[in-house]
């Protein structure tokens, strides 16, 4: 049954990337380097850069990553005790595909959006919650829609992790999903680019609650910046 699955698999992938669509559309958008670094008290003091090597096994072709830091909240550490303040930093990763197609890397799937939830547990995290949630913010084509919701764990470290693929126009969240939707796009549409959303809150004490409040007060500023740079 799996030996008929992947024949298929291949099949349909040759017949759509020699037979229905032979050249990509690349739509116009800004550059992450565009993006704004802050938002409110909200402020990325500096962007990060992933290692070259990293950053070709993505196959990513644009990408932002850096750590926002609520402000007022930082500020108000002398007159609040430690324990009271909650969680002020949110962790955003923005990385752009402008295909998903490359000839050079055999069709469909050569540079195709790595799952996080695969990517984690190979960088030592520990999956410990996982659902599909509804999201409604504006900014996001569609709303309400389905993402991601991940609890991980490293140690005594846990963190919340939203994610979702924001692609041609939708956002999607389970990877069988995007996998179809991405042949029928390349096939009707000529196109393939998409990108990963990510954002991720540190969990202070086990209090999921906090960092659920961190997570969305910060996207409610975060999240409406998207379509300039992931076009519909």
């Amino acid at each position: 049954m799996r030996w008929c699955v992947a024949l298929l698999f291949l099949g349909l992938n040759f017949y759509i990337y020699h037979f229905l669509a032979t050249e990509e559309v690349y739509p116009p958008r800004k550059h992450f380097s565009d993006f704004p670094m802050s938002f409110g008290s909200w402020l990325c003091p500096q962007r990060e850069h992933m290692e070259k090597e990293v950053e070709n096994n993505l196959g990513v072709t644009d990408y932002i990553v850096c750590t926002y830091a609520n402000l007022e909240a930082l500020g108000r550490r002398n007159n609040v005790a430690e324990e009271a303040i909650r969680p002020a930093l949110v962790g955003v990763y923005l990385g752009y595909h402008e295909s998903q197609a490359r000839k050079e890397a055999g069709g469909i799937g050569g540079s195709m959006i790595h799952p996080p939830a695969h990517c984690l547990p190979g960088s030592g995290w520990d999956i410990i919650s996982a659902q599909v949630v509804p999201l409604d913010l504006k900014g996001l084509p569609g709303a309400p829609v389905a993402v991601n919701r991940l609890v991980i764990a490293k140690g005594d470290a846990r963190q919340l992790v939203y994610y979702w693929y924001q692609e041609r126009g939708q956002v999607i969240a389970r990877d069988w999903q995007k996998i179809l939707d991405l042949f029928w796009s390349r096939a009707t549409k000529h196109r393939t680019d998409g990108a990963l959303v990510r954002f991720t809150v540190p969990v202070i004490r086990n209090d999921d609650k906090t960092a659920e409040q961190v997570f969305r007060e910060f996207a409610q500023y975060a999240v409406p910046q998207l379509p300039e740079f992931i076009p519909n």
